[in-house]
Protein backbone atom coordinates (compact mmCIF):
# COMPACT_ATOMS: atom_id res chain seq x y z
CA UNK A 1 0.00 0.00 0.00
CA UNK A 2 2.74 2.41 1.00
CA UNK A 3 4.54 2.06 -2.21
CA UNK A 4 1.31 3.45 -4.64
CA UNK A 5 0.84 5.88 -2.42
CA UNK A 6 4.18 7.68 -2.50
CA UNK A 7 4.46 10.84 -4.06
CA UNK A 8 7.34 10.64 -6.74
CA UNK A 9 8.51 14.55 -8.00
CA UNK A 10 7.48 15.13 -10.94
CA UNK A 11 10.47 16.84 -13.58
CA UNK A 12 9.74 18.97 -16.74
CA UNK A 13 11.56 18.07 -20.16
CA UNK A 14 12.77 21.74 -21.50
CA UNK A 15 15.32 21.63 -24.23
CA UNK A 16 18.48 23.54 -23.72
CA UNK A 17 18.00 26.11 -26.96
CA UNK A 18 14.60 26.92 -25.57
CA UNK A 19 16.18 28.59 -22.41
CA UNK A 20 18.54 30.03 -24.22
CA UNK A 21 15.81 31.70 -26.92
CA UNK A 22 14.41 33.12 -23.72
CA UNK A 23 17.42 34.29 -21.64
CA UNK A 24 18.16 36.39 -24.82
CA UNK A 25 15.15 37.78 -25.70
CA UNK A 26 14.64 41.97 -24.54
CA UNK A 27 11.57 43.73 -24.40
CA UNK A 28 10.28 45.26 -27.75
CA UNK A 29 10.03 49.27 -27.90
CA UNK A 30 6.93 50.50 -28.66
CA UNK A 31 5.78 52.64 -31.86
CA UNK A 32 5.03 55.71 -29.80
CA UNK A 33 8.47 55.68 -27.89
CA UNK A 34 10.11 55.83 -31.49
CA UNK A 35 8.11 58.05 -32.99
CA UNK A 36 8.65 60.74 -29.91
CA UNK A 37 12.47 60.01 -29.94
CA UNK A 38 12.89 60.85 -33.38
CA UNK A 39 10.50 64.31 -32.79
CA UNK A 40 13.00 65.21 -30.02
CA UNK A 41 15.84 64.94 -32.56
CA UNK A 42 14.37 66.97 -34.77
CA UNK A 43 13.22 69.44 -32.66
CA UNK A 44 16.69 69.66 -31.10
CA UNK A 45 18.34 69.68 -34.60
CA UNK A 46 15.64 72.65 -35.71
CA UNK A 47 16.53 74.80 -32.46
CA UNK A 48 20.59 74.25 -33.16
CA UNK A 49 20.11 75.54 -36.74
CA UNK A 50 17.53 78.30 -35.24
CA UNK A 51 20.58 79.47 -33.14
CA UNK A 52 22.84 79.49 -35.92
CA UNK A 53 20.81 81.79 -37.90
CA UNK A 54 20.45 83.71 -34.87
CA UNK A 55 24.00 84.44 -34.78
CA UNK A 56 24.87 84.71 -38.39
CA UNK A 57 22.02 88.01 -37.93
CA UNK A 58 24.11 89.08 -34.87
CA UNK A 59 26.89 89.08 -36.85
CA UNK A 60 25.33 90.52 -40.45
CA UNK A 61 23.81 93.49 -38.12
CA UNK A 62 27.33 94.12 -36.50
CA UNK A 63 28.79 94.67 -39.63
CA UNK A 64 25.97 96.81 -40.66
CA UNK A 65 26.51 98.75 -37.81
CA UNK A 66 30.13 99.07 -38.96
CA UNK A 67 29.55 99.89 -42.40
CA UNK A 68 27.13 102.66 -41.54
CA UNK A 69 29.76 104.00 -39.13
CA UNK A 70 32.24 104.02 -41.94
CA UNK A 71 30.28 105.58 -44.31
CA UNK A 72 29.42 108.34 -42.26
CA UNK A 73 32.70 108.96 -41.75
CA UNK A 74 33.15 109.02 -45.44
CA UNK A 75 30.76 111.27 -46.12
CA UNK A 76 31.67 113.74 -43.43
CA UNK A 77 35.41 113.51 -45.30
CA UNK A 78 33.52 114.07 -48.88
CA UNK A 79 31.85 116.99 -47.49
CA UNK A 80 35.29 118.50 -45.69
CA UNK A 81 37.52 118.00 -48.34
CA UNK A 82 34.91 119.25 -51.24
CA UNK A 83 34.38 122.90 -49.02
CA UNK A 84 38.38 122.88 -48.65
CA UNK A 85 39.23 122.26 -52.46
CA UNK A 86 36.08 124.37 -53.36
CA UNK A 87 37.35 127.46 -51.31
CA UNK A 88 41.04 126.71 -52.47
CA UNK A 89 39.97 126.60 -55.91
CA UNK A 90 37.96 130.07 -55.90
CA UNK A 91 40.88 131.67 -53.79
CA UNK A 92 43.40 130.43 -57.12
CA UNK A 93 40.73 131.22 -59.43
CA UNK A 94 40.72 134.74 -57.82
CA UNK A 95 44.29 134.97 -57.41
CA UNK A 96 45.31 134.00 -61.16
CA UNK A 97 42.70 136.67 -62.47
CA UNK A 98 44.79 139.25 -60.43
CA UNK A 99 48.10 137.77 -61.37
CA UNK A 100 46.71 137.97 -65.33
CA UNK A 101 45.70 141.36 -64.76
CA UNK A 102 48.92 142.23 -62.96
CA UNK A 103 50.55 140.78 -66.14
CA UNK A 104 48.88 142.68 -68.61
CA UNK A 105 49.04 145.56 -67.03
CA UNK A 106 52.90 145.40 -66.06
CA UNK A 107 53.10 144.55 -70.16
CA UNK A 108 50.92 147.65 -71.05
CA UNK A 109 53.39 149.93 -68.31
CA UNK A 110 56.30 148.18 -70.08
CA UNK A 111 55.10 149.09 -73.75
CA UNK A 112 54.98 152.65 -72.78
CA UNK A 113 57.78 153.06 -70.88
CA UNK A 114 59.88 151.35 -73.92
CA UNK A 115 58.21 153.73 -76.36
CA UNK A 116 59.13 156.94 -74.39
CA UNK A 117 62.87 155.94 -73.33
CA UNK A 118 63.27 155.33 -77.11
CA UNK A 119 61.84 158.56 -78.20
CA UNK A 120 64.01 160.44 -75.23
CA UNK A 121 66.88 158.37 -76.30
CA UNK A 122 66.42 160.30 -79.80
CA UNK A 123 66.60 163.62 -77.92
CA UNK A 124 70.13 164.76 -79.37
CA UNK A 125 70.47 168.47 -77.79
CA UNK A 126 74.23 168.79 -79.19
CA UNK A 127 72.48 167.70 -83.49
CA UNK A 128 70.33 170.99 -82.97
CA UNK A 129 70.88 174.50 -84.55
CA UNK A 130 70.85 177.45 -83.05
CA UNK A 131 67.58 178.19 -84.60
CA UNK A 132 65.95 174.68 -84.04
CA UNK A 133 67.11 175.36 -80.56
CA UNK A 134 64.06 176.80 -78.85
CA UNK A 135 61.32 174.56 -80.77
CA UNK A 136 63.10 171.40 -79.91
CA UNK A 137 63.57 172.19 -76.28
CA UNK A 138 59.82 173.04 -76.25
CA UNK A 139 59.13 169.82 -77.53
CA UNK A 140 61.27 167.81 -76.13
CA UNK A 141 60.41 169.16 -72.90
CA UNK A 142 56.78 168.51 -74.03
CA UNK A 143 57.86 165.24 -74.20
CA UNK A 144 59.56 164.61 -71.04
CA UNK A 145 56.56 166.24 -69.30
CA UNK A 146 54.22 163.56 -70.92
CA UNK A 147 56.52 160.62 -69.73
CA UNK A 148 56.35 162.04 -66.19
CA UNK A 149 52.66 161.73 -66.71
CA UNK A 150 52.57 158.60 -67.74
CA UNK A 151 54.92 157.37 -65.09
CA UNK A 152 53.30 159.08 -62.20
CA UNK A 153 49.58 157.45 -63.45
CA UNK A 154 51.64 154.10 -63.54
CA UNK A 155 52.74 154.44 -59.95
CA UNK A 156 49.31 155.70 -58.81
CA UNK A 157 48.27 152.62 -60.77
CA UNK A 158 50.21 149.98 -58.78
CA UNK A 159 50.44 151.90 -55.33
CA UNK A 160 48.85 149.73 -52.67
CA UNK A 161 49.18 146.57 -54.80
CA UNK A 162 51.51 143.25 -54.09
CA UNK A 163 53.79 145.19 -57.00
CA UNK A 164 53.99 148.44 -55.78
CA UNK A 165 57.70 147.85 -54.90
CA UNK A 166 57.84 147.59 -59.21
CA UNK A 167 58.01 151.52 -59.40
CA UNK A 168 60.07 154.43 -56.87
CA UNK A 169 58.50 156.83 -56.67
CA UNK A 170 59.85 160.24 -57.91
CA UNK A 171 58.87 164.24 -57.56
CA UNK A 172 56.88 164.98 -60.03
CA UNK A 173 58.55 168.01 -61.77
CA UNK A 174 56.42 169.99 -64.15
CA UNK A 175 58.20 172.61 -66.73
CA UNK A 176 56.75 175.29 -68.13
CA UNK A 177 56.81 176.26 -71.77
CA UNK A 178 58.86 179.77 -72.73
CA UNK A 179 61.78 181.13 -71.54
CA UNK A 180 61.71 179.61 -68.26
CA UNK A 181 61.66 176.54 -69.73
CA UNK A 182 64.46 176.49 -71.56
CA UNK A 183 66.28 177.54 -67.97
CA UNK A 184 64.27 174.71 -66.54
CA UNK A 185 65.69 171.81 -69.23
CA UNK A 186 69.12 173.57 -68.97
CA UNK A 187 68.79 172.61 -65.04
CA UNK A 188 67.98 169.54 -66.29
CA UNK A 189 71.09 168.92 -68.04
CA UNK A 190 73.37 170.10 -65.80
CA UNK A 191 71.94 168.00 -63.10
CA UNK A 192 72.25 164.96 -65.55
CA UNK A 193 68.48 164.08 -65.31
CA UNK A 194 67.67 164.35 -68.82
CA UNK A 195 70.49 161.87 -69.78
CA UNK A 196 69.82 159.59 -66.61
CA UNK A 197 66.13 159.39 -67.11
CA UNK A 198 66.41 156.17 -69.59
CA UNK A 199 68.69 154.72 -67.82
CA UNK A 200 66.58 155.11 -64.54
CA UNK A 201 63.31 154.10 -66.90
CA UNK A 202 65.72 150.83 -68.19
CA UNK A 203 66.59 150.08 -65.03
CA UNK A 204 62.78 149.88 -63.77
CA UNK A 205 62.00 147.84 -66.25
CA UNK A 206 64.26 145.22 -65.58
CA UNK A 207 63.28 145.42 -62.54
CA UNK A 208 59.71 144.92 -63.23
CA UNK A 209 61.03 141.80 -65.63
CA UNK A 210 62.82 140.13 -63.07
CA UNK A 211 59.96 140.16 -60.56
CA UNK A 212 57.21 138.67 -62.82
CA UNK A 213 59.66 135.97 -63.55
Amino acid sequence: MSRLTETRPQRLNVAPTQMEMKADTKPSTSPLAEDFEGKLVAAQQQLEQLQQQQEFIEQQKIELEELNERKKEFLSGQNDINDRFTTSLTAIDRELFEMRQEMEDLEQTRQCFADHQKKIDELNPQSWTRDELKLELNRSISMLDHAEDEYEEAMQHFRGGRRSGVLSPTQKKKTNKGSSSQSEFSSYFKQGFAFNLPLILAALIGFAIYLTR
